[in-house]
């Protein structure tokens, strides 16, 4: 059986454990639509992505 040869300090550990927090989804608000939205993701409201139409700009019922 694999025996650690060193016991893990607090930082390491702390360190290691430190990825296990929750955090909560950044948004940011569109410059053209307004709307909120994920960084680096497309707009799904109006389907642009970085200034460029990628997507057909989604219809409101």
């Amino acid at each position: 059986m694999a025996v650690p040869k060193r016991k893990v300090s607090r930082m390491k550990r702390g360190n290691r454990r430190s990825t296990d927090a929750l955090k909560a989804p950044s948004y940011v608000e569109d410059k053209e639509s307004g709307e909120l939205r994920r960084p680096h993701h497309i707009d799904l409201k109006s389907g642009k992505y970085r200034g460029r139409q990628i997507l057909n700009p989604k219809d409101d019922y």
